[in-house]
């Protein structure tokens, strides 16, 4: 997890007293103190959270609308996912991509009927901000929500409960369509829903003014299905879910074909060719990625951490873990990371160092955990 400069102070999101009411163990995160866990413990509320429903402050995610009827044209000179073509109140998740083909950031889009929203990562907010005003053209408003919450409702049960919370099911967020948004009062607060998450699981994200924040949360978490969940769980849901963490499995040193992200390439911008980065990313295509992000799992009990080195059966290095830990559901460790485009082949035999010693490994297939995600 990154760690913030030991100069500046650490912000609070909206929910910070309630975090330490509710036991939370906070840590230094992308310049905010956050939840890592709570009394309950990172396994039980990871298993808890694909077996009921979890909720998570990620209010420290950087929210900002782009107002006017050209912004998602304008945003897709910055982007290589076609936006135009985007119903109002549905989502895509896309790229920031530099003029090498880099990944400057993983964001999502919200078309709006005046304009579009984006969440981006907390740790690129600022620098995506910059970004977008530096680029995009001026009839494109560029307006930061950094000071509004941001709460993940995620889990089988997420449905149930927010429809329950928000009055029944004559309100109809539990029919909403995945990757769509629509408004709605929650415990009395004027909110935007999305389906949406980043946990593998069918659930929802709650955005709203700051001051409503305590008021959502507490109604949300008085239901029986929902225990508050921190950013441990969340990071090995998310890696059981084969889900890219921004500064660790992408970053601008990685390309979109290599790291298993060419989906996020809308066939008419690849016809085109103009989006940042085309001929790097284009030639990637044709001629085959030198390395690609694989999933991995090791043989015996012992988890591979970022940074772990990746070698091939005659001991070759080959590349090295970006992601990996304990996976709860499958009760084994898990990992994701980088390996020459010959070794990332489903079922390779492949060997991790860990504690200076080689330790048999293989390839396996993405996601780790099926995912979950509601389809209607």
């Amino acid at each position: 997890m990154p760690v913030p400069d030991e100069a500046a102070p650490l912000r609070h999101t909206p929910l910070y007293d309630l975090h330490r009411a509710l036991g939370a163990r906070m840590v230094a995160f992308a310049g905010y103190e956050m939840p890592v866990q709570y009394p309950l413990g990172i396994i039980a509320e990871h298993l808890h959270t694909r077996a009921k429903a979890g909720l998570f402050d990620v209010s420290h995610m950087g929210q900002i609308r782009l107002n006017g009827a050209a912004a998602a044209r304008a945003l897709e000179a910055l982007v290589p996912g076609d936006l135009q073509g985007l119903a109002p109140r549905r989502m895509r998740y896309t790229l920031l991509l530099d003029e090498a083909g880099g990944i400057l950031d993983d964001l999502i889009v919200t078309r709006l009927e005046d304009g579009v929203m984006l969440v981006v990562n907390a740790a690129r907010k600022e620098a995506d901000l910059a970004h977008l005003r530096a680029n995009l053209e001026r009839t494109v408003a560029v307006e930061p929500r950094f000071g509004r919450a941001l709460l993940a409702l995620q889990g089988p049960e997420a449905a149930v409960v927010l429809a329950r919370v928000a009055g029944g099911v004559a309100n109809g967020v539990e029919r909403m369509a995945f990757m769509s948004a629509a408004d709605a009062t929650i415990a009395g607060a004027p909110c935007v829903v999305t389906r949406s998450g980043y946990t593998g699981e069918d659930g929802f994200e709650l955005s709203m003014e700051a001051e409503h924040a305590v008021a959502v949360a507490e109604a949300l978490l008085k239901e029986p299905e929902v225990a508050p969940i921190g950013l441990g769980a969340r990071d090995t849901l998310r890696l059981e879910a084969g889900l890219c963490l921004y500064g660790h499995d992408i970053d601008e040193t990685t390309n979109p074909v290599e790291a298993g992200l060419a989906w996020t390439i809308a066939k008419n911008r690849r016809a085109a060719g103009d989006f940042p980065g085309a001929a790097t990313i284009l030639r990637a295509f044709a001629e085959g990625p030198s390395r690609k992000r694989v999933g991995i799992r090791p043989d015996g009990r012992a988890p591979a951490r970022e940074g772990t080195q990746i070698l091939d059966p005659s001991e070759n290095p080959v590349g090295r873990v970006t992601s990996g830990g304990f996976g709860p559901s499958l009760g084994a460790p898990i990992a994701m990371g980088y390996v020459d485009s010959g070794c990332a082949a489903e079922g390779q035999a492949l060997a991790l160092v860990v504690r200076d010693v080689a330790r048999p490994a293989h390839v396996a297939p993405l996601p780790f955990v099926p995912t979950h995600y509601y389809r209607g």
